[in-house]
């Protein structure tokens, strides 16, 4: 989806909500100047609640806490999950992902078919979409559904509960008199809640403003370093980092710039974060696409391990990595890519009998599901696909994808 057409949608986002609430025929409920001033309205107050702490249990917690826009809408520390709860001591089971760059994500399909470049053959790249790591849910009224009411993250116990504080604060009644309807029970007051947070996502000022060197580069006003261009082909190169299979770098043929994903899920066998308080539990595994957070998938074992490719767009800012944060640099990320299969121990725990757990954070029964494309395709004592010096290149081409590239003024 285009930036143009999306700002399109975002100024149209009111109707729908006036739909919902009222039941009415769009053509009944408001004027197109009408709705761009609920869209203007609802994305200002959106904004509020999306940094409010007192719509949590703990009154300490808001959405902007695990998501700081100084960090790509990222967590601002390293920690590799985020504490919340009604005491602020309950801590979550998997990394907090970035808010940035979620405007083009197609709803969640169990099979998402392209063409071939020759256009003459179908193909299934499997499941594809949806937000969250499981892509279990495609609105971002649906998404900032969830924290609000996770018991380890801003816990209120119902919505209603979420209503209530909605109306101490006033927020219910200003959504009343943006929507200009009753919101008369406590469901439509958090509907209505979820849908300003939404309309404030869409805001491409913030949220998706395609504003770094890269995009600056693509379009002719700025160039890469050496060591940035360097990175890039290594990045694009299918024999080395390929990871432009999956972190698309080019323009889409309709020109929209790149999200650097392709949407799709994908397991690629982390290993286990032993730091998250779960996993102390030797039974229990994040699954990924069959659970245990999703649960339609829970009994295809063709599904289990598989997580969302996330957008690489302001990763730098980033300071933890993967679905369990289990990483804490690029380099490590890029290290673990390319010797996951050639240094194994590196990277795993141990057996009892002292072999190599490969892939220690999955059953034995899904090992099948991990990814073996390039660079994941060599074995023990192979020489990896990046040495030092191309992973810094790498690295320092990702450093071109953060937000807010100015360029040098002209002498």
């Amino acid at each position: 989806m285009g930036i143009v057409r999306k700002k399109i949608l975002w100024s149209l986002l009111p109707v729908l909500v006036g739909l919902v609430a009222t039941g009415k025929a769009p053509a009944e409920v408001m004027s197109r100047a009408e709705a761009r001033r609920q869209a203007e309205a609802l994305q200002a107050l959106g904004a509020k609640l999306f940094t409010d702490p007192h719509l949590s249990a703990s009154g300490k917690l808001s959405c902007a806490s695990c998501h700081d826009p100084a960090h790509g809408f990222s967590p601002a520390n390293a920690l590799p999950v985020q504490m919340g709860g009604a005491d602020m001591k309950q801590p979550g089971t998997r990394a907090v992902p970035s808010l940035t760059y979620l405007e083009a994500t197609p709803p969640f399909t169990e099979h998402f078919f392209e063409s071939e470049d020759d256009g003459d053959e179908s193909v299934d790249n499997g499941p594809t979409g949806g937000l969250t790591w499981d892509g279990r849910v495609d609105r971002g009224r649906d998404q900032a559904r969830i924290p609000l009411l996770s018991a380890h993250e801003m816990a209120n116990r119902n919505p209603a509960e979420v209503a209530g504080r909605l109306e101490k604060a006033g927020y219910a009644a200003a959504l009343r008199r943006i929507l200009g309807v009753k919101l008369a029970t406590p469901d439509q007051v958090f509907d209505a809640a979820a849908e300003a947070i939404e309309v404030y996502e869409q805001d491409y000022r913030v949220f998706y403003p395609y504003s770094s060197k890269y995009d600056a580069f693509l379009a002719g006003k700025a160039t890469l370093s050496p060591a940035e261009a360097r990175g890039l082909a290594l990045f694009e190169d299918p024999a080395k980092g390929n990871c432009a299979s999956c972190h698309i770098s080019e323009r889409a043929p309709n020109g929209t710039p790149p999200s650097f994903t392709d949407y799709g899920l994908i397991a690629i066998g982390v290993p286990r974060n032993r730091a998250i308080p779960v996993n102390a539990d030797p039974n229990h595994f994040d699954l990924g696409l069959c659970g245990p957070d999703r649960t339609d998938f829970k009994d295809r074992k063709e599904y289990c391990g598989l997580f969302k490719t996330p957008s690489l767009r302001n990763v730098a800012l980033r300071q933890s990595f993967m679905h369990n944060g289990g990483f804490h640099s690029l380099r490590q990320v890029l290290e673990f890519y390319v010797e996951r299969d050639t240094d194994p121990g590196k990277w795993y725990g141990r057996k009892p009998d002292g072999t190599v757990d490969k892939y220690d954070d999955l059953p034995a029964a899904y090992h099948g599901n991990v990814n073996t494309d390039p660079p994941f395709d060599r074995k023990p004592g192979d020489k990896p696909a990046l040495d030092a010096a191309e992973i810094d290149d790498v690295i320092a081409f990702l450093g071109t994808l953060t937000d807010g590239y100015k360029a040098a003024a002209a002498r």
